[in-house]
């Protein structure tokens, strides 16, 4: 076993090094040790987020009408993601929609409270669950398992006024829809060359979350559960796509691999066996179309990295708010430019390119058969 402390977050570990090159960490960004130049990485990798006026959307122009905004991981667990959460203006988004793509809170209770706020300073919130928010470690005997603690949260958002299921806002279709990663969605070979830590010993979920009867994180069954759950807004998502020009989806987990780097680029390079979901990005083609097109955008979280680009005409867009250390270590930060917006004036708006990863496969093609480990990651492992 590999001589590291290992601080377990959710499904997302935080390796440090006891030497000069100690400050590792899985972020969006930023996940080379500071004394290490990534000199291999064209320099035309963009480095800055632009910041701009609350009444401005990201094409310059002065927004009019429905402005929708994303935001995921919210994690207000830590004092310091509630306190940004109240330190939202509760005047500038009275009109606006807000995403927010799970992970808002490991209690009940911290979940209830941010889910009000946010209610409070949006006109229009919502929601579906990620993996954090049905933990159960320190709920006691409020709840059987993690389904029966996901059902109180939907019936609190109902209470609150956050919609779960689709709906048509001033004519945008925006669609929720439930999911849960399994094993088998990664499909990039294994890195066999150093000996991982295994899924158990890195992800809670498999100790904080309760299944009951045949579900389990070891197979399919709880990502054909959560998939199942969407079968329900059927007519609804129908009824979207016959009047509506433009639709957003949403979601936790990820709907394709290519939205999170190579495995050689990973600290823990198993991660994509815990991040997505196939039968996610088959309903999203099935509610996009196969080709996809300009209006179609799906927003998703989990793995607090940022994200920008295209893929078969869609556009994928992830703005994690993400834990109080991921931040500090960010190059963008990200307290000032979320939550993050990506629609505006009836369109959804222009991308930028604030995010590390997108801007490097912009410029190198992905190598999945390439199992040289990148050189901050070789230096963690190759130490001991």
């Amino acid at each position: 076993m590999i001589n590291v402390s290992m601080v377990v977050l959710g499904s997302l570990p935080i390796l440090r090094c006891q030497s000069r090159y100690r400050k590792y960490y899985i972020s969006d960004q930023y996940i080379q040790p500071q004394s290490y130049k990534m000199t291999h990485m064209k320099r035309r990798c963009t480095t800055q987020v632009i910041s701009l006026p609350y009444d401005v959307d990201i094409d310059g122009e002065m927004s009019q009408g429905l402005r929708v905004f994303v935001l995921s991981d919210l994690h207000t667990d830590y004092s310091e993601n509630m306190d940004w959460v109240k330190s939202l203006s509760t005047i500038r988004y009275k009109n606006d929609v807000l995403i927010v793509a799970g992970d808002v809170a490991e209690t009940y209770n911290d979940f209830v409270f941010t889910m009000s706020l946010l209610k409070d300073r949006f006109e229009h919130v919502f929601y579906v669950p990620g993996n954090h928010d049905l933990w159960c470690r320190w709920e006691g005997d409020n709840y059987l398992d993690s389904i029966e603690k996901l059902n109180a949260l939907l019936t609190a958002c109902s209470g609150i006024g956050v919609k779960t299921s689709p709906a048509i806002i001033d004519g945008l279709g925006i669609i929720p829809l439930f999911s849960w990663y399994h094993e088998s969605f990664d499909k990039e070979e294994n890195i066999t060359s150093v000996r991982f830590p295994s899924l158990e010993m890195v992800c809670k979920d498999f100790h904080a979350c309760k299944w009951h009867g045949e579900l389990s994180s070891k197979d399919l069954s709880l990502a054909l559960y959560f998939d199942a759950m969407n079968k329900k807004n059927h007519d609804q998502i129908e009824e979207i796509q016959q009047i509506c020009s433009q639709i957003i989806s949403f979601s936790h987990f990820l709907p394709r691999q290519e939205l999170c780097p190579e495995k050689r680029m990973l600290f823990y390079p198993n991660l994509p066996k815990i991040i997505g979901s196939d039968s996610l990005e088959a309903r999203i083609r099935s509610i996009h179309g196969t080709d996809g097109n300009s209006t179609s955008c799906h927003v998703f979280g989990h793995t607090h990295f940022c994200w920008d680009t295209v893929f078969d005409g869609i556009r994928y867009i992830q703005a994690p708010l993400a834990y109080p250390k991921e931040r500090k270590r960010r190059i963008n930060d990200g307290e000032i430019w979320l939550p993050f917006c990506v629609y505006g004036n009836g369109k959804l708006t222009g991308k930028i390119s604030p995010c590390f990863w997108c801007d490097y496969y912009s410029n190198n093609s992905r190598q999945p058969g390439n199992h040289e480990l990148a050189p901050w990651v070789a230096k963690l492992y190759n130490r001991f």
